[in-house]
């Protein structure tokens, strides 16, 4: 009797572990070490906030989530490796948001290897690689962005500069020369005959190589402009407007990361007036000043940059594991992006979905200025970023690119 009741013991305990599912692995592949990883280091901060939400909740299918990190160093090449072991190591869901180039190298990297590894496809999640192509011609079935891209930045950026009054008549367009840069190049001098405004001087610079930016404030002053606009971000962002300061430079920046850490520290009263178009103001209503007040709780600090939106997407992808939570078993990348193209949140700012098409996210867009009215200040300045106008996902949405080809599992 003793026996038969170990044998039947074993067998209900190798039989719960045969049901139990296997826990998700999800990859963190970040630029988390050189210089720039003030943004991959945010990313990382946003992704642990967002899976410690999931699996306080329960994690996915009885188990908790397994989160591993992996550092590109800041290259595709690197990140590249990064994918590969991620892969081997049995992460299914890669995370991934600094750099439009590195983006693009995991990006083509998930397509190849799905290609090869029919039943085993492995889900990348932009949070906020937003070069055009990404949802354009490199669009494929299993890459989600859930950021913005660069026309939803800068249509908005120049569409709310000049309803508000704050769009001058000259402006110069100061890029970083890769698919990025050149896109936001590309809508700036697209949108001048629709907005209003003449481009009278352009520039496209290295990527994290320039160490002094004077001799380009120098350029922009010759050029007699009222208004620069840029997309540049990182130390890139940060030393012009170090340079900017240095230079007392007279001019309104258009930009779309200027609330990243340091830059209104290292801009000072020249930054009062500038405007950003940004997916999130932690003043804009009582469940935006919330969520800031639970992340600082968390974190340490209130989100800013590229957080905000990185959490959001985060959420998104909580939404989807819980409508298949249900069920049994390992959960493939398929069900996933089925699940994600198919569930709408609502975040603080607003409603965020993913557009089937393309899987590019539609999400509210907030016009904001540098000012001292604004509630939180950041930088340990008198300084914060004032919200002045809404444009809801509707409103934001740009057309699906004509080079998406996306085909789906047949």
């Amino acid at each position: 009797m003793l026996k038969t009741a170990m044998c039947c013991s074993a067998l209900a305990i190798m039989c719960a572990g045969a049901a139990q599912a296997e826990p998700l692995q999800v990859a963190l592949v970040e630029t988390l070490s050189g210089s720039q990883a003030s943004t991959g280091l945010l990313y990382r901060t946003a992704a642990q906030y967002g899976i410690a939400k999931i699996n306080a909740a329960g994690g996915f299918r009885g188990e908790p989530i397994k989160f591993v990190e992996y550092d590109s160093q800041g290259g595709p090449v690197g990140a590249a490796d990064r994918v590969k072991a991620a892969i081997a190591d049995g992460a299914r869901v890669i995370l991934q948001g600094s750099s439009s180039s590195v983006a693009g190298q995991i990006s083509e990297d998930v397509r190849k290897y799905n290609l090869r590894n029919k039943g085993k496809e492995v889900l990348y999640l932009n949070l906020g690689g937003e070069a055009l192509e990404l949802t354009g011609e490199k669009c494929h079935f299993h890459v989600i962005r859930t950021s913005p891209n660069a026309a939803i930045r800068f249509q908005t950026l120049t569409k709310g500069m000049k309803e508000l009054g704050l769009m001058g008549d000259k402006v110069y367009s100061i890029n970083q020369n890769y698919s990025w840069g050149v896109d936001v190049q590309s809508i700036i001098k697209a949108n001048a005959e629709t907005v209003g405004y003449t481009v009278v001087g352009e520039t496209l610079h290295e990527v994290n190589k320039i160490q002094d930016f004077s001799p380009y404030v120098a350029q922009i002053q010759q050029s007699g402009a009222d208004t620069v606009l840029t997309g540049n971000w990182s130390n890139d962002l940060l030393l012009l407007m170090k340079a900017a300061a240095d230079a007392k430079l007279k001019v309104r920046f258009g930009t779309s990361f200027l609330d990243q850490p340091g830059n209104i520290g290292n801009a000072g009263s020249v930054a009062e007036g500038n405007v950003m178009s940004a997916p999130f103001n932690p003043e804009l209503n009582d469940a935006t000043k919330a969520f800031a007040e639970d992340y600082k709780a968390k974190t340490g600090h209130y989100p800013a940059y590229v957080e905000p939106y990185a959490v959001f997407g985060m959420d998104m992808f909580a939404a989807a594991l819980k409508s298949l939570d249900d069920a049994t078993g390992p959960v493939s990348a398929n069900e996933i992006v089925l699940a994600l193209e198919n569930t709408s949140i609502e975040t603080p700012v607003g409603s965020l979905s993913i557009r089937a098409e393309d899987h590019q996210a539609e999400m509210p867009m907030i016009i904001q200025e540098v000012s001292k009215e604004a509630a939180f200040k950041v930088d340990g300045t008198e300084y914060g970023f004032k919200p002045l106008k809404v444009y809801t996902g509707a409103d934001s949405a740009d057309p699906v690119q004509a080079t998406c080809k996306m085909k789906r599992p047949g």
